[in-house]
C-alpha cells in the first residue's frame, strides 16, 4: 500500500509541477490538485477552501457538486471541520460524521453532511509555520480512518501546494511592488523634464521651477506628474513665475475651464 501511495504522489507531484510555468494559473492550480487528491488519496470527493484578504474562507476548487455544496455549507454557516481546521491550523478527522460527539459539535454541518452523502470528512490545514492559507477537506462516503501512508501522504500533498500558492502569491506581489516602483521612476523622470523646460524657458533655477510646478499642481488640484506630462507634450504652459512671485496663469488645453 505505502509503496502504490508513494508512486501515486510521485506522479502527483509531477502533474502539479506542471501547472507551476511562467503563466502559472492559480485556478488551474487548485483544480488540479482537487482532482488529483480524490485519485492520490482514495476518498470520494475533495474540496479547497482559500481565505481572502481579510481571512474570510472562500470556495476555490471542488471535485464533486457534493463536495462543493458541503463546502459551502460550512461557509455559510460558519461550522464544520474544515472552518475548525483553518482556525486551529491543526488537521480535524471526523471517521462518522453520525457520531453524537460530531452531532453535537456540529449539529448543521452533521445532518447536511449525511444529506449529501458524506460519512467521514478529513481536514487538513495549508500552512507554512505561523501562516494558515486555507485548508484541502477530504470526503469520504463511508466512515473510514485514513490509513497511515494516505495520512501522510496527504499532508506531503497540502505542504507543496501550500509552497506552489504563496509563491505565486510572493511573485505577483514583487510584481505589483516593480510596477509601482517604475511608476514612481517614471514619473521622477518626467518631473525632472519639466523642470527642465520651465527652467529654461523662464531663467530660473530647476528648483525654482520645481516650485513653480508644484504650485500650480496645488493650487489647481491637478496631479504633479499629470501636469508635467503636459509641459512636456506643449499640451500646458505654465506662464509667470508661478508659485515663486504669486502669479500664475496658463495657456493650451490644460488651461480649459480653469
Amino acid at each position: 500500500m505505502a509503496a502504490s501511495v508513494d508512486e501515486r504522489l510521485a506522479q502527483t507531484f509531477v502533474d502539479l509541477a506542471d501547472t507551476l510555468v511562467a503563466d502559472f494559473d492559480l485556478m488551474e492550480f487548485l483544480h488540479v490538485l482537487a482532482a488529483r487528491s480524490v485519485e492520490l488519496l482514495e476518498v470520494d470527493a475533495a474540496g479547497l477552501l482559500l481565505a481572502d484578504g481579510r481571512g474570510a474562507l472562500r470556495l476555490v476548487a471542488a471535485s464533486t457538486e457534493q463536495a462543493r455544496m458541503a463546502e459551502l455549507f460550512q461557509i455559510q454557516n460558519d461550522e464544520g471541520p474544515c472552518v475548525d481546521s483553518y482556525r486551529s491550523g491543526q488537521p480535524v478527522t471526523v471517521t462518522d460524521v453520525r457520531s453524537p460527539d460530531i452531532v453535537s459539535r456540529w449539529p448543521r454541518f452533521a445532518a447536511a453532511a449525511q444529506e449529501m452523502g458524506f460519512a467521514g470528512v478529513h481536514a487538513i490545514p495549508m500552512r507554512l509555520r505561523d501562516q494558515v492559507i486555507g485548508t484541502l477537506n477530504l470526503f469520504c462516503s463511508a466512515p473510514v480512518s485514513l490509513d497511515p501512508a494516505v495520512a501522510r501522504a496527504a499532508q506531503a500533498l497540502v505542504d507543496v501546494a501550500t509552497i506552489g500558492i504563496l509563491q505565486e502569491r510572493a511573485v505577483r506581489q514583487r510584481e505589483v511592488v516593480a510596477e509601482q516602483l517604475q511608476a514612481a521612476l517614471n514619473s521622477r523622470v518626467m518631473i525632472e523634464q519639466a523642470k527642465g523646460i520651465l527652467a529654461e524657458r523662464h531663467g530660473v533655477t530647476p528648483d525654482q521651477a520645481f516650485v513653480m510646478l508644484r504650485r500650480y499642481s496645488r493650487d489647481r488640484n491637478r496631479p504633479l506628474t499629470q501636469l508635467a506630462a503636459g509641459v512636456i507634450s506643449g499640451s500646458a504652459e505654465i506662464t509667470g513665475s508661478a508659485g515663486i512671485t504669486g502669479s500664475a496663469g496658463i495657456t493650451g488645453s490644460a488651461g480649459a475651464g480653469s
